[in-house]
């Protein structure tokens, strides 16, 4: 790898944005990658696997690092804790990487930036960990399951617990196994444009392996595919002339089962960036409407760039606070999706850092405003409609109580079907659907 230490280097300079600067990660590394289009298709996946890998396994790193240092992580120099958590990644889950390269490219960093006295301490702490890999001893899975769980796959107390109790202690570590595994890259196919089959072969001329999606736990899906080969997005031909859409299979099921019918009008509440509507829109076949709601211009921005690359003509974007009542839209749509915001402990593989930004008090703020919402859109389906509930979360107080509570506050809608997918079980991210009908009468 060419120019590993300007890697490294803006590695560290990423996670500290995140660490310290209070940066979503998929946001900073986007915008790194982005300003660094230049680096070499290698050099681009050792960066984004060094940030998100370092992450992803924080509270694991840490734990390592207050068995070999004095100082505990908490005490350290915010530069030199960022420095020792990326270098002990290194360590213990890049194989290709010499321990010694790892070390010494620390201790270059810790003077570059100013560390030169502490760079001597930052060299024995991780020769020490190089030396002895098999030092560290995890809490005992019987004498403190949570805090085994907690340490080994990254997740906070609060978390585990809760999820334990949910789902017990063994569905809790898959689901934890599940969201340190790679994501796959899953796009959906504009057959407003192209077919699937053209759709691959276009691809192919661009060097893009797309490959068919076989996964338990979803009908099949023809048009969408998991892709490999692929650097820069905005470099794809096929992605500019809008032949597909980036889009997580899981989210794909929210058109599935709206299962819009010709001449329909929908409303997605909370649509940016717009893939969900681009979906229904291209089911519609060229008839109806399609209106896409967001709460910002920004968002509205991202869901017009979306609409005018898909080509499609049926649908428009427009700026709106879901909860505040649309008098306009009372009993006119015969689909309301409403993905609504909320805790997005779903979707860990691709926003890494979002277990540590949660809590339960943010939880229980998030499932309020999701009933404020239910409750103020559920007015705008006519009879026989369909409200489309759906969050990218596992948790119980934002989807199946939220389901129960709007069931007890709209005895004129029926749950006609529920799913809560599982990252273990599924290629897509954790996800919950929920299809209610307004009855007839």
């Amino acid at each position: 790898m060419t120019d590993a230490v300007n890697v490294r280097e803006l590695a560290l300079e990423t996670l500290m944005e995140i660490f310290e600067g209070g940066s979503y990660s998929h946001l900073a590394l986007r915008a790194v990658l982005e300003k660094y289009q230049y680096l070499g298709k290698k050099e681009r996946a050792f960066l984004t696997r060094l940030v998100e890998g370092t992450i992803q396994r924080m509270l694991e790193l840490d734990y390592i690092l207050d068995r070999f240092s004095k100082v505990k992580t908490k005490k350290m120099k915010p530069l030199i804790r960022t420095l020792l958590r990326m270098s002990v990644y290194q360590l213990r889950y890049m194989d290709a990487v010499p321990d010694a390269a790892v070390c010494n490219e620390a201790v270059k960093l810790a003077k570059r930036h100013g560390f030169g006295t502490l760079s001597g301490y930052v060299n024995g702490v991780l020769r020490g960990i190089s030396r002895n890999p098999g030092a560290v001893t995890y809490p005992d899975e019987r004498k403190d399951p949570v805090g085994a769980l907690s340490v080994r796959y990254s997740a906070p107390r609060w978390l585990v617990e809760q999820w334990s109790g949910m789902y017990g202690e063994a569905c809790t570590g898959n689901m934890l196994a599940a969201f340190l595994r790679d994501a796959p890259l899953t796009i959906r196919t504009n057959l407003a444009k192209v077919t699937p089959q053209e759709l691959r072969e276009r691809l192919a001329a661009e060097g893009v392996v797309a490959e068919e999606l076989a996964a338990e736990g979803y009908p099949k899906l023809p048009y969408a595919f998991t892709v490999s080969g692929i650097d820069h997005l905005n470099g794809l031909a096929a992605f500019r002339e809008g032949l597909f859409y980036v889009q997580d299979v899981s989210s794909m099921l929210v058109a599935e089962y709206a299962a819009p019918g010709e001449g329909d009008y929908c409303i997605d509440v909370c649509g940016a960036p717009g893939g969900k509507g681009l979906h229904l829109a291209e089911k519609l076949r060229g008839s109806g409407h399609v209106e896409i709601r967001d709460l910002t211009e920004r968002k509205v921005a991202l869901i017009e760039e979306n609409i005018r690359r898909s080509g499609l003509a049926n649908l428009s974007a427009r700026r709106w606070d879901a909860t505040v009542f649309d008098e306009a839209s009372a009993g006119r749509a015969d689909i309301v999706i409403a993905d609504l915001p909320c805790s997005g402990l779903g979707v860990l593989r691709k926003k890494t850092d979002i277990k540590y930004r949660m809590s339960v008090e943010q939880e229980r703020e998030l499932a309020a405003l999701q009933r404020r919402i239910l409750h103020t859109v559920a007015a705008y389906v006519k009879p026989g409609g369909t409200l489309l509930y759906s969050t990218c979360t596992i948790d119980r107080m934002e989807n199946e109580e939220n389901v129960a509570w709007f069931l007890g506050e709209h005895p004129g809608f029926r749950l006609e079907k529920q799913q809560q997918i599982f990252p273990q079980e599924a290629l897509g991210d954790g996800f919950f659907l929920a299809k209610l009908v307004r009855s007839r009468e």
